[in-house]
């Protein structure tokens, strides 16, 4: 392969990429489960890196079954999104996510900021209720339940439940293990289409594990919760902050 094609290619091995070129993804009769819930504010500062802020310490449990996504098939995905600041807007953060893709790991870590590893998430009816999981290996690390279709919730709350601004961490290491990329990064959800929303009573279990650490955000309060199915289009993350180019 002559080394202009090389330069051409977006992810390896060369000949069967881990995920296809193109995008941006998009994602039809995406469902999510959120369970917005309040644990210990010096907590969330400790794994929120500047400059961004925290001024309440709500975190967002969250599950996504996403049946039909472009280039990337099928899959589910799970974690947690804190609230935060950065320069007085309110955003989300994305701390952690959970996914059972390949394809969708490499594709969020290496063209995006997305904090994706392996787990085991899944998000289900089970009679009267809907139930959302996160294991990781053979242990569960979450449990989530909501009372299925219990409300209506208005179409405009649900587009902000999900539309907000979003920041990632993105941390790219060179061959001596010093960062050769370290950058907060902005994206926002575009060309969204809510075809049904609900809310409903909730419950959240987190359990302790050492590699899947959600419980180190502890549920001290459950303060809502929504069912939401969309369709949308994952916009293209922006650079607000290079760590490397000096000063804080």
């Amino acid at each position: 392969m002559r080394a202009e094609d090389v330069r051409r290619q977006l992810t390896t091995p060369l000949g069967a990429p881990a995920f296809p070129p193109g995008g941006p993804y998009r994602f039809t009769d995406r469902e999510y489960l959120n369970i917005w819930y309040r644990t210990d504010i010096e907590a969330v500062r400790a794994v929120v890196p500047e400059p961004l802020q925290v001024t309440d310490p709500v975190v967002k449990f969250e599950v996504m079954k996403m049946p039909d996504v472009t280039g990337l098939g099928a899959f589910t995905e799970s974690g947690q999104v804190l609230r935060v600041e950065h320069e007085g807007e309110p955003a989300d953060y994305l701390h952690a996510m959970y996914v059972d893709s390949l394809a969708s790991i490499a594709s969020g870590r290496e063209i995006a900021a997305f904090p994706k590893k392996f787990g085991s998430p899944s998000l289900y009816v089970d009679t009267d209720t809907l139930v959302g999981t996160l294991d990781y290996g053979s242990l569960r690390v979450a449990t989530g339940t909501m009372g299925y279709k219990h409300g209506e919730l208005d179409e405009a709350a649900a587009r902000e439940e999900i539309g907000q601004p979003t920041y990632g961490l993105k941390l790219l290491p060179g061959y001596d293990r010093t960062p050769r990329i370290c950058e907060l990064v902005r994206s926002q959800i575009t060309r969204m289409t809510i075809k049904g929303a609900w809310s409903g009573p909730a419950r959240l279990q987190l359990f302790e594990h050492v590699l899947a650490p959600l419980a180190d955000l502890p549920v001290r309060e459950v303060l809502k919760a929504s069912h939401i199915l969309c369709d949308l289009t994952l916009g293209r993350p922006t650079v607000v902050h290079d760590y490397l180019a000096g000063g804080s």
